[in-house]
């Protein structure tokens, strides 16, 4: 056994393996020709509690060699990786003793296999949280976009109706109720643009107007004025006497 094992070499590369649970575990041996008659298996552990993963007699469901029939290439697959599977995993190989027996005649330095939660769900979680984190980014510049327009149409209007209150002329003005000194006028509609448009008019004009106001008409009897004559506001311009 001496003589025949001169020269042979066994190589196990792998250190340390990391495998989730219902995958396929690979594990890597190779070795040399020349070496002495006598098995190769594959051990999970070693000394006097070691368990038989493969060898190349006998039934492992769970295990096949990578290269069929190879005098030279050991690997194996453990398919459906189960969490009982994680250990430290030896490719031996044995001589044939004397008396029948075998003996480790050399074994590879190990590899130690780990077992971790499937890739998978930590993948689909970060996915998930990506999607969500774009969905509020996009809903929060929505909303943003929404109120800016919102925002301009308001700022146009109040610009747009300064504009349109410069724009109006002087118009004829009903007397509704007043005193002498304080004349008041009605506003049919949009007082307060009337209000402006004569104000700008009598400030041109060199008109001294000394006050203005704008105030609500108290409800008349329906039977004494008619729809015509109903005034809903009126304004009391106050002139100097001349």
């Amino acid at each position: 056994g001496a003589q025949a094992g001169r020269g042979f070499e066994l190589q196990q590369p792998q250190d340390k393996v990391w495998v989730a649970a219902g995958e396929t575990l690979n594990l890597a041996c190779t070795m040399s020709r020349g070496g002495p008659p006598g098995a190769v298996r594959w051990l999970k552990g070693l000394g006097s509690g070691n368990k038989t993963v493969y060898e190349q007699k006998g039934s492992f469901p769970r295990v096949t060699r990578v290269v069929s029939e190879s005098d030279t290439d050991f690997s194996i697959h453990i398919r459906d990786v189960r969490p009982e599977d994680a250990g430290t995993y030896y490719c031996v190989k044995f001589n044939k003793s004397l008396l029948g027996g075998d003996e480790v005649f050399q074994h590879g330095r190990g590899t130690v296999v780990s077992l971790h939660e499937t890739a998978l769900v930590p993948s689909m979680v970060a996915v998930a949280v990506v999607l969500c984190f774009l969905l509020l980014l996009s809903f929060f510049i929505a909303l943003c976009m929404y109120r800016r327009k919102r925002r301009g149409e308001v700022e146009s209007q109040c610009l747009a109706r300064p504009a349109a209150t410069g724009s109006f002329l002087p118009i004829p003005l009903r007397c509704c109720a007043g005193t002498s000194g304080t004349p008041r006028f009605d506003f049919s509609c949009d007082s307060i643009h009337h209000l402006c448009a004569l104000l700008q008019q009598s400030s041109k004009e060199d008109n001294d107007i000394h006050y203005a106001d704008l105030q609500p008409l108290p409800v008349a009897p329906q039977h004494s004025r008619s729809p015509s004559a109903a005034c809903s506001e009126y304004a009391s311009i106050r002139v100097a006497a001349q």
